[in-house]
């Protein structure tokens, strides 16, 4: 339920437009994985999983064995791979929930043989490659080969895949992420040539088409967010509306919000909206972030605070108490994208798209 009119708005039309795009410009690359961890970058993990599906995904990624779980509760059978570490519970559940998990130390891969063999099943794993990202991942000749022998040693566990992650693929100097590629290929060679080897997610699928393999992981590009000049025309599928509160005038020398750190230097309407940060609208767009309202670009005033923010409707003069204002999206000829909410806030598109709080309701467009 949703009273006061703050409301995320996912368009799953937008998601299945967005697939059929991004898979149809990986050409004969056999394998696309819908990334949907973090609740889908928060546009909702089981609607966005199954429209994915239906529209040219045939793998899906999560980061935990919870949001796994979730999907196989929600009637989905297509793989999904868990491309975070686990703990001996999460072992357990990944086998339970025929996920298949990265592995990156002998220790993780007796964790599953053990679970493995308790309940009966083989454990799919893919080996995770730290090739530059200096995250997880084996690093070298030695700790390869260390993990090949556990899983050989096992046999519960079946290696089917492999992987790494570009640490730079968006950005400008390319010879760090050739050098990945290189390393990533050379680790390839020590490995079974019958697995599923992938590297590039969003960015790094249209920067450097040779790392594709088998397999390429869309993520950011999924959600409408082109993660490079190269990728095709996708579009946003979330968008963020509220509505005004109230509305009052303020004169010469008025101070809006905490810490007085607006004060008007002219006669203004200003208008009050019912969200704030307690709803995941960063405090660091105080001052800084517009919000559309009549189509237009009214700034954001004073200090964001828990529960509401405050905006300059001086140019407005339709504007009333229950129009809407979006604060991500688009509104008459105006648009505002993630990425700019983004710059404003210091941070980048992937933090703005998942803000939201568990008190802001997502409605869909089907």
């Amino acid at each position: 339920m949703q009273y006061r009119g703050t409301y995320i708005q996912v368009d799953l039309k937008a998601i299945a437009h967005n697939t059929r795009l991004l898979r149809a410009a990986m050409g004969d690359t056999p394998h696309m994985m819908a990334v949907v961890k973090a609740n889908g970058y928060g546009h909702g993990l089981i609607p966005v999983a199954k429209t994915a599906l239906e529209n040219g995904a045939d793998w899906l990624g999560v980061a935990i064995p919870e949001e796994g779980e979730a999907l196989r509760n929600a009637g989905i059978d297509a793989p999904i791979l868990v491309l975070g570490g686990v703990n001996e519970k999460g072992a357990a559940a990944s086998v339970r929930f025929d996920l298949t998990q990265a592995v990156f130390d002998p220790e993780r891969v007796y964790c599953l043989e053990k679970a493995a063999k308790e309940q009966g099943k083989t454990a799919l794993v893919h080996l995770k490659c730290d090739t530059g990202m200096g995250r997880i991942g084996v690093r070298n000749e030695a700790e390869l080969q260390r993990m090949l022998a556990a899983i050989a040693d096992c046999t519960h566990v079946r290696l089917t895949g492999a992987f790494t992650h570009f640490a730079d693929a968006d950005g400008e100097d390319q010879a760090y992420s050739l050098h990945q590629i290189s390393a990533f290929e050379e680790m390839q060679r020590m490995m079974p040539d019958n697995i599923l080897f992938h590297a590039a997610a969003s960015a790094a699928s249209f920067r450097y088409p040779e790392a594709r393999y088998q397999m390429v992981r869309q993520g950011i590009a999924l959600y409408g967010c082109p993660p490079v000049g190269d990728c095709p025309p996708v579009k946003p599928a979330l968008s963020w509306h509220t509505e005004i509160i109230h509305i009052k005038r303020i004169g010469p020398g008025d101070c809006v919000s905490y810490g007085c750190t607006f004060r008007a230097d002219r006669e203004m309407r200003v208008a009050t909206l019912p969200v704030g940060y307690g709803d995941g609208y960063h405090r660091a767009l105080s001052g800084k972030a517009v919000v559309l309202i009549g189509g237009k670009r009214c700034p954001v005033i004073g200090r964001v605070c828990m529960d509401q923010i405050m905006v300059d409707v001086s140019s407005v003069p339709e504007a009333a108490v229950g129009a809407e204002a979006v604060l991500l999206g688009s509104q008459g000829d105006e648009t505002l994208t993630a990425e700019e909410l983004a710059s404003w806030a210091g941070t980048i598109s992937y933090e703005m798209l998942m803000a939201a709080t568990a008190r802001v309701p997502i409605t869909y467009i089907t």
